[in-house]
């Protein structure tokens, strides 16, 4: 697979068919854009590429959103090689890109310098500046600029949209299940052992502290996960904590997990976490004993989480 971080890409990859979107979490409806698309290549016998933005232009235009992605950058690449894409043309957003008028998109862009056989998009996009291109602008100009536009309609389960925002709704409700039904895998979040309070060691877990960055932040409380090191197929059981640390006055929400059978130093490796189940709510407690109490109690619950299969 190609990434172009550039508009202008090689003739040999032109005249293809080209699904267009943010495709944050790369979810069910994302997924059958590309079914689609791949349809329409494999048959045309062409390439499949995908035009998308980074960063996410909903955070490009609002400073203040600071956990908001469902998958880092990385992942959604990772994501993308997963459903048989042969290209990727990754457009920085940024100031004079977010100034382009929507139809000039359409025509010194997609035409000029992708000149796709076919343009693929959900019924919701929106391009150009203010976001005044839409669905009717693609079609109208489909002829203009010798591209196919296929429209694809919104994938629902039970009668509901499939949508990014609905994957949000439901880890800010602690249904992480739910979540990883619509995304199709176990939601998970890469990062890096980081230096803490050893906190956990004084209560008698040893934990591993993770920066969960801008990454959508889901029902603050604790979950069974798994977790895999470094890039090992190998995935330990685990439980983690999301939070503030009330019980400690605690301001800074903490990501740490607790990973069974490891007893080393994990500084600075890099971790996957898999959230599998909330087991239960954040909450201050009176004294660290009923904290321990407590924590004793979760790893137990944990460990029946972890009977939840992971879906890759």
């Amino acid at each position: 697979m190609r990434i172009f971080n550039r508009t202008n890409i090689p003739k040999n990859y032109k005249s293809s068919a080209i699904a267009i979107g943010n495709f944050d979490g790369v979810h069910k409806g994302h997924q059958k854009v590309f079914k689609d698309t791949k349809k329409f290549a494999n048959k045309k016998k062409i390439k499949f590429g995908i035009l998308t933005f980074s960063p996410l232009p909903v955070m490009y235009f609002n400073n203040s959103i600071e956990n908001f992605r469902i998958s880092s950058e990385e992942q959604k690449i990772e994501l993308f090689k997963k459903y048989n894409v042969d290209f990727i043309v990754n457009i920085k957003f940024n100031k004079s890109f977010s100034k382009i008028q929507a139809e000039d998109f359409i025509k010194k862009i997609i035409y000029k310098k992708i000149n796709p056989q076919l343009l693929s998009v959900s019924n919701n996009f929106k391009f150009g500046r203010n976001r005044k291109g839409n669905i009717k602008l693609l079609k109208k100009l489909s002829y203009k600029y010798n591209y196919t536009l296929l429209n694809i309609n919104p994938f629902k389960i039970s009668k509901k949209v499939v949508s990014s925002t609905r994957v949000r709704e439901f880890f800010k409700k602690g249904k992480i299940n739910y979540a990883n039904q619509l995304l199709k895998r176990t939601w998970c979040i890469d990062g890096k052992v980081e230096s803490g309070q050893k906190i956990g060691r004084k209560l008698g877990y040893r934990t591993c502290n993770i920066n969960i960055k801008d990454y959508v932040l889901p029902k603050l409380g604790i979950y069974a996960v798994k977790i895999s090191i470094g890039g090992e197929n190998k995935k330990y059981g685990g439980v983690a904590y999301l939070g503030t640390r009330p019980t400690f006055g605690g301001k800074k929400i903490f990501l740490e997990i607790n990973i069974f059978g490891i007893n080393r130093n994990l500084y600075k490796k890099k971790l996957r976490v898999y959230f599998l189940n909330f087991l239960r709510p954040d909450k201050k407690f009176t004294t660290q004993n009923h904290l321990i109490k407590q924590m004793n109690k979760d790893v137990i619950l944990a460990k029946k989480g972890l009977k939840t299969k992971l879906i890759t």
